[in-house]
């Protein structure tokens, strides 16, 4: 599944972090990237240990703990703390799968997780530059997307995808993994339709309408059914 999460940063919170990552130093993206990744990738990066980093990444963590679109398409148990890339002209990323495993930072110590889900937070207007789409393959073909600063887009971690080469300006963004409570994606798909329709309803006849409850209660019998927790 695709999802376009619209509006995670607000115009002035995309406004505090370029101005706090302009005055931070950038590093070769390739220190956090696979031994298959990091011959096809170029680009730079904020050092993951970075305080600046740190605190943009906080910032973000706490936008999408407030997004019922993020909540709902991703069920996430655990998320990535973010991290920053910036690709200046001529810089991309060639084809490529997310590793299966990341390990976080805490300060509890380092903790594993499965990579389900990635995602990608735009910095930059799309006007500012030329290139740099995001092109992520599915059984349907190849999907550019190239969205507003402060959107988001989200996508499994297990599809080839790309960053096609910058032939103008330079794209920040935001990138992170999700581990979901559920682990395939085309039942977080249909888990996140069912809500959506729930939702929906529950705006029209009201969340105490039996339909409602019974959508509700086949909701949650299939979370509990699906939910690796």
């Amino acid at each position: 599944m695709l999802l376009h999460v619209e509006g995670v940063l607000s115009p002035d919170q995309v406004a505090h972090c370029r101005t706090i990552l302009s005055a931070s130093d950038w590093v070769d993206g390739r220190v956090t990237a696979g031994e298959q990744s990091a011959r096809v990738k170029n680009n730079l990066q904020a050092p993951e240990d970075a305080p600046a980093a740190r605190e943009l990444g906080d910032m973000i963590l706490t936008a999408l703990g407030q997004n019922p679109a993020f909540v709902s398409g991703v069920l996430p148990l655990r998320v990535f703390p973010p991290l920053f890339n910036r690709y200046d002209e001529g810089m991309g990323f060639g084809a490529h799968v997310d590793n299966a495993i990341r390990f976080a930072k805490t300060a509890g110590g380092p903790v594993r997780f499965r990579t389900d889900v990635s995602a990608t937070l735009f910095l930059t207007d799309p006007a500012d530059y030329d290139g740099g789409e995001l092109i992520v393959e599915d059984a349907y073909g190849e999907h550019a997307i190239k969205l507003g600063a402060g959107d988001m887009i989200v996508y499994p971690a297990a599809s080839v995808h790309r960053v096609a080469p910058i032939t103008r300006g330079s794209r920040w963004a935001a990138f992170f993994w999700a581990q979901s409570m559920v682990r395939g994606d085309d039942q977080r798909s249909l888990l996140h339709d069912l809500d959506n329709a729930i939702q929906a309803m529950s705006v029209k006849v009201g969340q105490g309408d039996p339909a409602v409850v019974s959508l509700a209660g086949t909701y949650n019998n299939l979370l509990r059914m699906w939910a690796d927790v």
